[in-house]
């Protein structure tokens, strides 16, 4: 059974980075200003990590299978219904975002960056909201 306190941290939280990335991001400024940049990109990526963690642990405790990798995850509650398939995609995007932030497989593109802020900070909320609302249904 998942444990709905836990989810409901890590949800809030999401909601807190995203509204702080809506307050504070200036998305004019990433190019120029670094500090500007690792405030977007570090509460993006830990904003992205919030999801993962609830969306691993959903998929552990309800036994929707075993995800080869993060962005399937996604998948699985896609196809158990917690979250429509547009979710899934977008958040698999976030992830695949997230790995290019943490990891250095790339330099981060600054454009993206700023994309992500301007344009798909609904994303998360999306994910947030079908995750709220399958744990409130009986």
């Amino acid at each position: 059974m998942t444990d709905a306190d836990l989810v409901a941290k890590k949800l809030a939280q999401i909601e807190t980075y995203v509204a702080e990335l809506k307050r504070l991001a200036r998305p004019e400024l990433i190019g120029v200003d670094v500090r500007e940049r690792r405030f977007v990109e570090h509460t993006l990526q830990i904003a992205i990590q919030a999801a993962l963690d609830v969306a691993s642990h959903i998929v552990s405790d309800e036994r929707l299978g075993e995800p080869q990798t993060n962005q399937a995850l996604f998948d699985l509650l896609a196809g158990a219904g917690w979250v429509p398939n547009a979710t899934a995609l977008a958040m698999r995007r976030a992830v695949g975002f997230r790995n290019v932030v943490v990891h250095g497989y790339a330099s981060v593109d600054v454009d993206l960056v700023r994309d992500v802020v301007e344009h798909h900070l609904q994303d998360l909320l999306d994910f947030v909201m079908a995750i709220r609302s399958r744990l409130s249904s009986p």
